[in-house]
């Protein structure tokens, strides 16, 4: 992965008109430049690291690959919380009531949220045995086939179900633990043992957008001045994480919604900007490498963008959303045709864009680890600004500590970070905290969410 992660850095650089010249890659933070993070968290490391007095390259080495393998390998518990999503509130296979959060304590104790469950769960692996259904349901079948089930026999029909409602209780009980007072006051690394999930929503591109104009009001960042941008994680949305809307094929929003926001405010040149996406998901990186090879045989990529208005939104954020939604896109393609809401989901609007060709392939898909590798960049070739929402939180304090000084090392001098989530700053990493803003979406009660903007010394 580390010969395709630099060939495709390559290949990116050249695009951007770097010149003939070596690029310098180290494929881990080096324990060098990992010291002053080692000596900040001294008394508080993980401990397969051991006593930090007796640390040295070699075991740092090792600790670091031996990481990089189990990031990896939650990407798999988070396919299952995508699965347990699809089982929650998926809308096009079954009609039976969605296990909303307010029911999803109460499975294993109610007779009716249990008759919710076990009924989706039947729902559901007739959608996934179905040849008809939709290519997000055919990609959870192959999930389901490679976790060793099987919907070919009554008897792996019911194994594949135990395995369904035993992930919606393994569900019931991270939601359960995420909501105790203890983990309210810890929300920086809330799912810090959790599956790493690629489901997302609108609300962040939303939250970066807004973030972005109080920059430019601010003086935080200037008329053109955002040529190169990466974004960590990008998701690839199937089961939306707040509404679970299943009707869409898998999707990635957030890359051509931030250019979309960029070249709209006029920080950004639509013909020249430049754009990397940095992801540990082989679904990921394949899914945007296929969108380019189809862009240029002249394919648009088509973006469905559906959002549930029938929520208790504020006036105020109901009002600024709807502004916003309705323009995602409009500065990088065409109005397309959306797919309908099915019959059985209320409350739900959407609409499509036909997103073109040439937009596609400024868009440069690496396998990155940005907690434990670093790029190092040629003069000239750092990242203006690097976007990463919705990524920090599976880590612990130690790991967002090594991931900000990676993000330090990809940014010029001046650029900026933005992230929805608060990193800890107990070690340096040459980021400044220069912006916070908090945007309440619902009021009784209220849920806000809160947006960071890091500048580099």
């Amino acid at each position: 992965m580390l010969k395709l992660a630099i060939v495709s850095l390559l290949l990116f650089l050249t695009a951007v008109g770097a010149e003939a010249q070596c690029v310098s890659a180290c494929p881990f933070i080096s324990f060098e430049a990992a010291r002053p993070i080692l000596d900040a968290y001294s008394s508080s490391l993980p401990e397969a690291l051991g006593d930090a007095r007796t640390i040295d390259a070699a075991r740092w080495s090792q600790w670091l690959q031996a990481e990089d393998r189990a990031i990896r390998r939650r990407l798999d518990q988070g396919e299952e919380d995508t699965l347990s999503n699809l089982l929650r509130f998926g809308v096009t296979y079954t009609k039976e009531y969605r296990i909303t959060d307010e029911y999803l304590p109460r499975y294993g104790q109610s007779t009716l949220v249990n008759a919710f469950a076990e009924n989706r769960a039947d729902d559901l692996i007739r959608a996934l045995a179905s040849p008809a259904s939709n290519e997000g349901f055919h990609q959870m079948r192959a999930f389901v086939e490679k976790r060793g089930q099987s919907l070919a026999t009554p008897a792996g029909r019911a194994r594949l179900k135990k395995y369904l409602l035993a992930n919606l209780a393994r569900l019931r009980d991270d939601f359960q633990k995420a909501h105790t007072e203890e983990s309210k006051h810890n929300r920086s690394t809330e799912f810090s043992e959790r599956g790493i999930s690629l489901d997302t929503n609108l609300w962040p591109d939303y939250d970066l957008d807004v973030q972005l104009r109080k920059m430019m009001a601010g003086g935080l960042l200037a008329p053109g001045s955002v040529r190169r941008v990466a974004i960590v994680g990008p998701g690839l949305d199937f089961v939306n994480k707040q509404d679970g809307l299943d009707f869409c094929p898998p999707q990635t929003i957030q890359p051509f919604a931030v250019m979309d926001s960029l070249v709209r405010l006029g920080l950004s040149d639509p013909k020249t900007v430049e754009l990397a996406t940095l992801d540990i998901s082989g679904n990921v990186n394949a899914h945007l490498e296929r969108a380019r090879i189809r862009a240029r045989a002249g394919q648009p990529y088509v973006l469905q963008l559906p959002w549930f208005a029938g929520g208790r939104w504020s006036d105020e954020f109901r009002r600024d959303f709807v502004e916003y939604w309705r323009k995602i896109g409009d500065q990088l393609g065409e109005p397309a045709k959306a797919i309908p809401v099915p019959a059985n989901v209320e409350g739900v609007e959407t609409r499509a864009v036909r997103v073109r060709p040439p937009v596609v392939s400024r868009i440069t898909p690496l396998d990155l680890n940005i907690v434990f590798q670093r790029l190092t960049l040629p003069p000239g070739q750092a990242f203006d600004l690097v976007v990463c929402t919705n990524i920090f939180i599976y880590y612990g304090e130690f790991e967002q500590s090594l991931a900000r000084a990676n993000v330090a090392a990809l940014l010029k001098p001046g650029g900026v970070l933005i992230t929805n989530d608060k990193l800890a700053d107990k070690a340096p990493a040459g980021l400044e905290l220069v912006l916070t803003t908090r945007i309440p979406m619902t009021t009784a009660p209220v849920i806000a969410e809160s947006i960071f903007t890091y500048r580099r010394h």
